[in-house]
């Protein structure tokens, strides 16, 4: 996906959401090995150094160059008082020169315009290449934030899924320049067994001898959504990053597409 700052970010990445630093160096590791480029974490998720070591791993194996990776983290509620601080200490963490894509991690009106100013001072200094918001829900919370800074978000990383499209907020952020993002593309942990055991979703994954798993990324891919499942298995790593191979027709896309409930399975 072309971002509004002139830099490419795949559409498909691996999420560490709830893996401890080991877990994560390892679920990086065979992603980057299988050829994800895309990685996804942030400092509240306590595993930058375990991201940032299989990063390492892998440069140093001869498996990717730096400039190869996109490589995103986010900046937690409580730093919003000293993002540019908190850039370095990502920064440090990580083990990296830079940062493709920082972004707020949640709405926080009080400070959060100070914090995206903090981004992007962090950003004309060449620490990060693109910014952005997450947990952004609503067009006016969208455009307080945008009308108070200089830099348009990048990218808009929020619950994306087929229980919950949120088609008018889509439209609305895709028509200024922003492209959205889906955590938990797949459900989440604890709600994906409702979506990958939809009898739909399970119906069109059977007549493409596919996973419900990769039906609902093919989904995504096609919707123009980045998406970034987590997990730790390596069945699982492997069996995502095929779903590229996936493509489902025009009736099959709206056909999951009406299964919109219009319900977030998060309440963050």
């Amino acid at each position: 996906m072309l971002l509004n700052t002139g830099y490419d970010m795949p559409q498909l990445g691996i999420g560490t959401f709830m893996l401890m630093n080991h877990t994560a160096e390892q679920a990086v590791l065979e992603a980057l090995k299988d050829g994800y480029r895309l990685i996804d974490t942030a400092r509240i998720y306590g595993n930058e150094r375990g991201v940032g070591k299989a990063i390492r791993k892998a440069m140093q194996e001869g498996l990717i160059r730096r400039e190869d990776l996109f490589v995103t983290t986010k900046l937690w509620t409580s730093d919003y008082g000293h993002a540019e601080q908190a850039v370095d200490a990502s920064l440090e963490r990580l083990g990296l020169d830079y940062l493709d894509l920082m972004l707020l991690h949640h709405s926080q009106p009080y400070n959060d315009v100070t914090a995206y100013q903090g981004l992007e001072s962090a950003m004309r200094k060449g620490k990060l290449r693109s910014i952005g918001l997450s947990n952004y829900y609503s067009a006016d919370d969208f455009d307080r934030l945008v009308r108070q800074t200089e830099i348009h978000p990048a990218v808009l990383q929020n619950e994306l899924h087929p229980f919950f499209q949120d088609p008018a907020l889509v439209q609305y952020v895709r028509g200024t320049g922003t492209v959205m993002e889906a955590w938990f593309p797949l459900g989440g942990r604890g709600d994906h067994r409702k979506l990958l055991q939809q009898p739909l979703i399970q119906s069109i994954a059977a007549a493409h001898r596919a996973s419900a798993a990769q039906v609902i990324l093919a989904w995504h891919r096609q919707k123009g959504f980045v998406a970034i499942p987590g997990s730790s298995s390596r069945r699982h790593i492997a069996e995502n990053i095929a779903s590229a191979g996936l493509h489902l027709s025009e009736n099959e896309m709206r056909q999951i597409d009406s299964l919109d409930t219009g319900r977030r399975f998060a309440a963050y």
